[in-house]
């Protein structure tokens, strides 16, 4: 069954808002899960976390980077249109408690991914602070929803054209000198960024949870596209997942399964660029 685009706006350089209507899964959808479309019935299916969701309306909110082939046709599917297809809610939903006071890290369209999950947190009873970054203060995306549910925001850049001049772990790291007694550390973002923080927290013994975003293609745990290694075990991040404990994730082997296809991707994103 297609699912109409009813409205789509650009966030900053490159990154679109989506909503699309889904009432089944908008009413169904928790923080955390993610849901796998076809732009068309031809193309290939990709995994996108759902940021928001209005089951009164039955719509779902997609935000999405246009890196590639797939996200370039989405991207044109016009206000009005149609995509092929979706299905969800997929994977497990974010573990929501008072854990008193937790921090939220959100890098690049990562934050689109964080902020459910940050809403639900501070609805739950916790203290939230949240960490927003960037490379450039034309990445940054979600700032004021951000700064609506958070008892303290902080947003870096890292060429310091916005914010704090730094990247997100310097902004951790000068939140921890301070003494803050912090319960646990959700970070999503580029997998470098994620990794960074982990080295952070693994060093001060703070539990930290990622979302990983790894190759994808069925959703349900039978091709094996998306395994990753945590803790020496291989799980998958679509039925195991998408969430992991960040200090049990081998970040090394994971990134280079996604330059598995990097050459091909490159093809084809040139290949529909030139049309």
């Amino acid at each position: 069954m297609a699912n109409k685009v009813l409205k789509k706006e650009n966030l900053a350089k490159e990154v679109v808002r989506m909503v699309l209507e889904a009432p089944e899964i908008a009413r169904k959808r928790k923080p955390g899960q993610f849901i796998i479309l076809r732009v068309n019935e031809t193309g290939e299916r990709i995994p996108l976390t759902i940021a928001d969701s209005d089951a009164e309306a039955g719509t779902i909110t997609l935000i999405f980077q246009v890196v590639g082939k797939t996200t370039m046709l989405l991207r044109d599917v016009p206000e009005g249109g149609e995509i092929a297809d979706l299905v969800g809610p997929l994977g497990n939903p974010t573990h929501i408690e008072n854990f008193g006071v937790v921090c939220a890290i959100g890098g690049g369209v990562g934050t689109a991914v964080i902020y459910p999950i940050a809403k639900a947190l501070k609805e739950a009873g916790n203290q939230l602070i949240s960490i927003v970054g960037a490379r450039t203060e034309e990445l940054l995306i979600l700032t004021k929803e951000m700064g609506a549910i958070s008892d303290r925001l902080l947003v870096s850049t890292d060429d310091g054209s916005y914010g704090i001049h730094g990247f997100v772990t310097d902004v951790l790291n000068q939140i921890l000198d301070e003494g803050v007694n912090i319960g646990v550390v959700f970070a999503i973002g580029p997998l470098p960024m994620m990794r960074a923080v982990c080295n952070v927290t693994k060093a001060r013994n703070l539990k930290t949870i990622v979302s990983l975003n790894p190759i994808m293609i069925d959703g349900t745990g039978m091709c094996g596209g998306c395994r990753v290694s945590v803790e020496g075990e291989s799980k998958f991040a679509c039925v195991h997942g998408p969430e992991f404990d960040g200090h049990q994730v081998d970040f090394d082997g994971l990134a280079q399964r996604l330059r598995v296809y990097t050459e091909d991707e490159e093809k084809s994103r040139q290949g529909y660029s030139q049309k």
